[in-house]
């Protein structure tokens, strides 16, 4: 690694500009110039047109859909910038593709998580800063710093505009037993009970609630996830907690709406009153509006990350909230 200076430049591949232009905005920056496209048989085509010897530089790029093809922008911009002598490279990743892969769940599994953090570090990032991995664990998949920042506190943020704190009308739901920990958390800074609902996943992308732990009835719910992939674990906990559980009222929030095959279609026909996400990962440009689902912005949070980073300061705050 050369060492660098204080200034920085940052740089986006082609998975959320628009998110890439906000973060430039909030710290009083241009967006590096720069060209990501495809040679005419489909492989990436990365050009730099500014110099980034000795800088500190961010790529920014989510490895949502298309998942491939995004990583490979990201490699190859970190390839690029690794070789024009850059001081420092952090790969600025909102959504952590791959993050599900992340232990052998069957025999002869892959752990694709581990292989992308090695192609990660192998095209020479230095640093990682991302939100909400699907597993805190694959932090140590790196040999190298890894951020990885939390969205809850912005949900709860909104949430508490709305209903206020420590609500006895009001509570948490954990869509499964996986996410108990982290809605936890989260209940526990809204100062609100929090229930969970129990399922069986038959297959991927299918699941099967099987029961409710927690007294709902009368209440309004608000559930909490990381992913929102085709939507059906998420509708199918919202259906239990109206329909088993006798809730009054369901909102949902989730870090990253990735929105596959039926999932906006599930979304618009489910008893979810507004589904609130964060921007990590654009609205699929190839799907039709639904006005059940709203943004948050991480631009701010991503923003104030770069700045510390740059200026060797401590991360823990952003932590803590």
């Amino acid at each position: 690694m050369i060492p660098h200076g204080k200034d920085i430049k940052v740089f986006a591949g082609n998975s959320n500009i628009p998110l890439a232009r906000e973060i430039c905005s909030q710290l009083f920056m241009k967006l590096g110039d720069s060209n990501v496209g495809q040679f005419a048989d489909g492989e990436c085509s990365i050009s730099l047109y500014e110099p980034v010897r000795g800088k500190d530089v961010f790529v920014i790029q989510s490895t949502c859909n298309h998942v491939n093809d995004n990583l490979m922008e990201l490699l190859i911009m970190i390839d690029a910038i690794r070789r024009a002598s850059a001081g420092r490279i952090t790969a600025v990743i909102p959504y952590f593709g791959y993050a599900r892969q992340d232990r052998k769940a069957k025999s002869r599994d892959p752990i694709s998580a581990k292989l992308v953090a090695n192609l990660i570090t192998a095209a020479g990032a230095d640093r990682v800063l991302t939100m909400d991995l699907h597993a805190a664990q694959i932090q140590g998949f790196f040999d190298i710093p890894v951020d990885n920042l939390m969205g809850a506190h912005l949900f709860a943020k909104h949430y508490m505009k709305i209903f206020g704190k420590s609500n006895e009308d009001v509570m948490v739901v954990s869509p499964d037993v996986g996410s108990t920990a982290r809605v936890r958390a989260f209940s526990m800074g809204l100062g609100l009970n929090m229930a969970i609902v129990d399922k069986r996943r038959e297959k991927a992308n299918q699941s099967e609630v099987m029961n409710l732990i927690g007294n709902v009835e009368g209440k309004t719910c608000i559930l909490l996830d990381d992913i929102v992939d085709t939507a059906g674990s998420l509708c199918g906990a919202a259906k239990a907690v109206k329909e088993i559980g006798g809730a009054k009222q369901v909102f949902a929030c989730a870090t990253h709406g990735v929105l596959s095959g039926p999932a906006i279609e599930r979304i618009q026909d489910s008893c979810i009153e507004e589904l609130l996400l964060l921007d990590t990962i654009p609205y699929p440009a190839n799907k039709p509006k639904c006005d059940k689902i709203k943004y948050l912005s991480t631009a701010p949070v991503f923003a104030e990350a770069i700045r510390r980073i740059s200026e060797e300061a401590s991360m823990s705050e952003l932590f803590n909230n």
